[in-house]
């Protein structure tokens, strides 16, 4: 019997390989994923037959609202004005786009998401340069106007907050016959110079020449022709005068315009601030001086087309300087920029708004240069 070999253990087997670590990855940021959730909720649907029907309403709505912003000028006016309405509030249809993109994200609807595009470009094509700073140091002149409201329980806090202001130049509108002296008594130490005509006036620190009315149209009434010529010129809403400065003759004129009104019978009433513009247009072409500067209440934006006589004649500080839409109306809760100052001949260097008096407007000022 041979002897029992002996027997040997199994090798031992060697230790599998730790596995590698997973690459370390960056924490999403929480605004990613606050946009990447309605995203994937989308487009994780838009290859599922009958996706891109989902939500057609709403799809047409984006495509409406970028075809208005963008055709704002063919909306027709023969009924209520509609057109001027719309052009007076374009900014604020951005306000839209988010609405309609919530929509769209809570359907699931990748063709009213894709439709969006349309009037998101199109508010930015319009207004997008407004949101950047365009106002640079320097400035000859600082130029104020302010419509300080026929209402206004302080006029004499109003006047002194305006000349606080450094304006070199000051323009006042709705100056009523009671508040004259008040704003002449408080602003006659800081502007050896005014001339007023009617219910709008000019204050400055530099001397004034020429300061004559400006004929815009204005109704007077039917019986016009019966009243003294200093009757009619109690109601004189434009005037222009020439500021000398130590860079030459600078035109200034100073404007208020026809009111505008909005009620369910008429729409928005704007027959003499059109009227207003019309003739104020053709002033401005006719002048042919080489450095004008409009300052007032025109009751109406820039974007308004009853403005487009106002406009190819002269351009706007705020759109050129300014930071922001520099809304001025009403005080407590500006929507919209209706009160200007607009130039030719010389370079704004900057646009802002001022802090409210005790006017429902607030008063803007701009630099400008040579």
């Amino acid at each position: 019997m041979s002897p029992t070999r002996p027997t040997s253990a199994p090798p031992a087997s060697a230790p599998a390989p730790a596995p590698a670590p997973a690459p370390a990855t960056a924490p999403v940021p929480a605004r990613a994923l606050l946009i990447r959730a309605p995203l994937r909720r989308v487009l994780g649907g838009a290859g599922r037959t009958g996706s891109w029907r989902r939500a057609p309403v709403l799809t047409g709505a984006a495509l409406l609202l970028g075809l208005v912003m963008l055709l704002h000028a063919y909306v027709p006016n023969r009924f209520g004005n509609v057109g001027s309405l719309v052009e007076t509030f374009l900014p604020w249809f951005g306000l839209f786009v988010p609405v309609l993109a919530a929509g769209a994200v809570w359907r699931r609807a990748p063709a009213a998401v894709l439709a969006l595009v349309l009037p998101v470009t199109v508010w930015l094509s319009l207004f997008g340069g407004l949101l950047v700073d365009k106002s640079h140091p320097g400035g000859d002149l600082t130029l104020v106007t302010h419509n300080v409201g026929a209402d206004n329980p302080d006029p004499a806090g109003t006047a002194r907050d305006l000349a606080a202001s450094g304006a070199d130049v000051l323009a006042l509108e709705e100056i009523t016959a009671q508040d004259l002296g008040v704003y002449e008594a408080e602003l006659a130490e800081a502007y050896p110079y005014h001339a007023v005509r009617g219910t709008v006036g000019v204050w400055s620190r530099l001397p004034l020449s020429d300061t004559r009315p400006v004929d815009i149209a204005t109704d007077v009434g039917p019986l016009a022709a019966t009243k003294p010529a200093d009757a009619r010129a109690a109601g004189d809403r434009a005037l222009r005068t020439t500021v000398a400065t130590d860079r030459g003759p600078l035109a200034v004129y100073v404007v208020h315009l026809g009111s505008v009104r909005l009620n369910p019978r008429t729409g928005f009433w704007t027959g003499s601030r059109d009227r207003n513009a019309q003739a104020l247009g053709e002033v401005l072409a006719a002048d042919r001086s080489e450095r004008v500067v409009l300052l007032g209440d025109l009751n109406g934006t820039l974007d308004d087309r009853a403005l487009a006589g106002i406009t190819s004649e002269l351009h706007s500080a705020q759109e050129a300087a300014g930071d922001g839409f520099g809304f001025s109306w009403p005080a407590k809760f500006p929507v919209a920029r209706i009160d200007q100052i607009l130039v030719r001949g010389v370079e704004p260097t900057g646009s802002w708004v001022l802090p409210a008096t005790g006017s429902d407007h607030l008063p803007v000022a701009a630099g400008v240069d040579w």
